[in-house]
């Protein structure tokens, strides 16, 4: 049986995460104490105690979720196999690199911070927006909003599976896409509370910001393949890891294909490793071949070693 690791993205949190496991395992205190380490902050006290308001900031969620993942993987690794391949919806592409041995914990998490930090600023308050559009081909989405947009900018920024796109651009421009969509034929298409709009043209802003953080890092090749939102094909030329972290900034998330392309390498079996299922959720929407566990806990853990047979 082949295996991919996959790791959450932003959206994921929630105050508590993490906290049971580094009760638990050591592996998880490490790891929390590595990342709290590296950014001379708090990371592990905001994430198991909040406040909510602080979590959900992005340069803060962003480390947050990528250390609550990375603690996940920690504890799975050293109780059950190795993965073939690893990916990450968005944020969590950086945690599929710590888990691949790509980038060290620590360039991650101060990478993951800046990131959030520059994603933030890129775009006013209120100038951008996200949007949900449930039961609806991709092909039609990408095309309404290449109508809808003008002289501004909304496009999909994921492709989560083949009934929900989500979409991003200036705030205006997606209300008017939303209203085609539904027009089009959209069972739903349903507003997004985040604080800036990823995965579109106006993340264009961050690519120099974030290069020059991304230089600073120590770039390995990947242990095991992992798998590019961009690209949606497995990669292990470290050489191409930081252009293909820069050019996500502003690319769409090719969720459905990243799958597709794993179950076409032969994986049967995925573990979703950190906050919540979301991904593992999709997984089922996209190829119903793929067994789908997770671990985010410590009922979680025990769980999926049972049905994966390391118990």
């Amino acid at each position: 049986m082949s295996t991919a690791f996959l790791f959450p993205g932003q959206g994921s949190q929630a105050v508590g995460m993490g906290k049971a496991l580094a009760q638990a395992f050591p592996e998880a205190r490490a790891v929390f104490q590595a990342a709290d380490d590296a950014l001379a902050d708090r990371l592990f006290r905001l994430c198991c105690e909040g406040p909510e308001s602080e979590l959900v900031l992005t340069r803060n969620t962003q480390p947050a979720i990528l250390v609550t993942s990375i603690a996940a993987h920690a504890v799975w690794s050293a109780r059950s196999g190795a993965a073939a391949f690893v990916a990450g919806h968005s944020l969590g592409e950086y945690s599929a690199l710590v888990a691949a041995g790509s980038f060290s914990l620590g360039d991650a998490v101060r990478a993951v911070r800046a990131r959030g930090t520059f994603m933030q600023e890129a775009v006013p308050a209120g100038t951008g927006a996200m949007a949900a559009v449930l039961g609806l081909d991709a092909d039609v989405v990408t095309r309404v909003c290449a109508e809808a947009a003008g002289p501004e900018v909304v496009s999909p920024a994921n492709y989560n599976s083949p009934e929900q796109t989500v979409i991003a651009g200036h705030a205006s421009a997606v209300e008017r896409a939303s209203a085609k969509l539904k027009e089009a034929g959209a069972k739903r298409v349903v507003p997004l509370s985040v604080s800036a709009p990823f995965h579109c043209a106006l993340m264009e802003p961050v690519k120099p910001r974030l290069a020059e953080v991304l230089a600073r890092c120590k770039v390995s090749a990947p242990r095991v393949p992992v798998v590019s939102n961009v690209e949606a094909s497995p990669n292990a030329d470290a050489s191409r890891v930081v252009p293909l972290l820069l050019a996500q900034v502003s690319a769409p998330v090719r969720w459905v294909e990243s799958v597709r392309a794993l179950a076409a390498a032969g994986v049967t079996r995925v573990v979703e490793l950190g906050p919540g299922k979301v991904l593992g959720s999709l997984v089922k929407r996209i190829s119903k071949d793929i067994e789908v566990l997770n671990v985010e806990d410590p009922a979680s853990l025990e769980r999926s070693l049972a049905a994966a047979g390391s118990r």
